[in-house]
């Protein structure tokens, strides 16, 4: 189904000021050619211009709930982005302990798995599961209190 050129025409002109270049051409030269279109092209400047006149005023009260939600948002921002710093400083915390304690509990264990007289296979398996074991606890720690929150959240909520 092909679209009239009246009717591309009114929805160039019902798109007002966002027309690209070559719709701008193109709908300057129909609005030369076609007094139907021109007239409807100046009955829509009118209206427009009509509703740009009115003054807008809003209730007070709309105001300052307006206000003080964007005020609550931006407070949650900047917390969301305090944490996340604090999240990122912990994080290279953890990296460069890690760095540097890794080594040191690798020969830890080796030495350990040496003086117990067990094979290789067993201390790198104990060290594996030592190394794992934080992450581990931490995760279940914070899916639980995850968790946690959001059925207290939905609970308030009803």
């Amino acid at each position: 189904m092909t679209r009239d050129t009246h009717d591309e025409a009114r929805a160039l002109i019902a798109l007002g000021e966002a027309l690209s270049d070559a719709q701008q051409i193109w709908l300057w030269a129909h609005l030369q050619d076609c007094a139907t279109c021109r007239d409807y092209a100046q009955v829509a400047d009118r209206v427009v211009r009509a509703l740009r006149s009115l003054p807008v005023a809003a209730d007070t009260r709309l105001v300052r709930a307006t206000q003080m939600r964007v005020r609550f948002h931006a407070s949650r921002l900047r917390e969301t982005r305090e944490r996340m710093w604090l999240v990122g400083m912990a994080c290279l915390g953890v990296g460069l302990s890690a760095t540097l304690t890794v080594p040191l509990l690798w020969r830890l264990f080796a030495w350990m798995g040496a003086w117990a007289g067990v094979s290789n296979a067993v201390w790198q398996t104990g060290f594996a599961c030592f190394w794992i074991a934080p992450a581990l606890v931490v995760s279940v720690l914070l899916l639980a209190r995850g968790t946690h929150l959001t059925n207290h959240e939905q609970g308030s909520r009803r």
